[in-house]
């Protein structure tokens, strides 16, 4: 095997860890781990190193053929000095961890850092939706709400790292409760795997859902009882995309995209948000120059471990 751009690649989840081989924008060998997020990422580095050892040994490989080390992860990352700035919730301790140190002293080889939505951008723009784009927007649902932007053919960063990365903290209801973030009202507290629960239970309406009957409220649960006529999950699910559509409109707005992709776990009900989104930004945005087409991801699994990938070989 020509190992000459082989990485090993991370995408750290709020609630799965996926961890992958990848080389030239091919995936060759993957697995997963819970993330338990909650208790920190120091505690899950040697699941995860056992993890990749097994992946390693699978494919017959070892670290002196592969070229380094991409992650993806939530929050405010400094893509230059690879580390993580500020981070909401999920693994508390990452800004005190020493990526480059762990990275070396494991395997011996350097390692990217980056945001895991633009990781995620990466990952289509070079492989999949949104090859050949110059200009385009991403926003991920999934345990929180992820987004990014390629502006004129380059990723977009800024000086603090935090450009185009924090659209799922837009504000988009002034009266609405407070976020994670500190912020009151923004698309993640209003619409989110996070955040959906604690809604669903607190609306009148809960009593005589059959949502009550489910074992874990989340987006698969809402869209297939709403399916199913359930009147409070109608309502919800109805307002969740209201919220997503208001997002998806800030982002055009902001970035100027051509294209704006769609991608995470919830996408598993993409062939219902796909068309309610585009029909909202048809109505909604401002874009005299023409029409903002929403794509799903073609790879709504896998897209952060290929531009993490992307990234080891082209780190600037």
């Amino acid at each position: 095997m020509n190992t000459e751009h082989c990485a090993i690649t991370m995408d750290l989840g709020g609630t799965t860890i996926k961890l992958g081989l990848v080389q030239d924008g091919r995936l060759l060998a993957a697995t997963q781990l819970e993330a338990q997020s909650a208790q920190g990422l120091a505690g899950r580095l040697p699941a995860v190193q056992q993890a990749i050892g097994r992946l390693l040994k699978e494919q017959h490989l070892t670290t002196g053929q592969l070229v380094g080390v991409g992650v993806s992860i939530p929050g405010i990352v400094d893509s230059v000095k690879k580390k993580v700035l500020s981070i909401d919730k999920k693994y508390a301790d990452a800004p005190d961890l020493d990526f480059p140190a762990w990275a070396r002293e494991t395997w011996g080889l350097p390692i990217i850092l980056e945001n895991d939505a633009r990781a995620a951008l990466v990952g289509e723009w070079q492989y999949g939706a949104a090859q050949g784009l110059a200009d385009v927007a991403l926003m991920t649902l999934g345990t929180g709400v992820g987004t990014s932007a390629v502006i004129e053919g380059k990723l977009l960063r800024g000086k603090h790292f935090q450009a185009g990365c924090l659209g799922g903290h837009f504000t988009i209801n002034v009266h609405g409760a407070a976020c994670n973030c500190g912020n009151v009202g923004c698309v993640e507290v209003e619409s989110s795997t996070w955040s959906i629960g604690e809604k669903v239970k607190a609306n009148p309406l809960y009593a005589s859902s059959q949502l009550r009957d489910e074992p874990k409220i989340d987006f698969a649960a809402l869209f297939r009882c709403a399916e199913q006529g359930d009147d409070l999950a109608r309502q919800l699910r109805d307002e969740c995309l209201d919220v997503w559509a208001a997002c998806a409109v800030n982002l055009i707005h902001a970035y100027d995209p051509e294209v704006l992709l769609l991608s995470g776990g919830i996408m598993g009900s993409g062939a219902y948000i796909v068309p309610y989104l585009q029909a909202k930004i048809d109505a909604l945005a401002w874009t005299p120059w023409g029409r903002v087409e929403v794509r799903p991801a073609a790879s709504l699994d896998h897209a952060a471990l290929l531009g993490a990938g992307y990234l080891v070989t082209h780190p600037n």
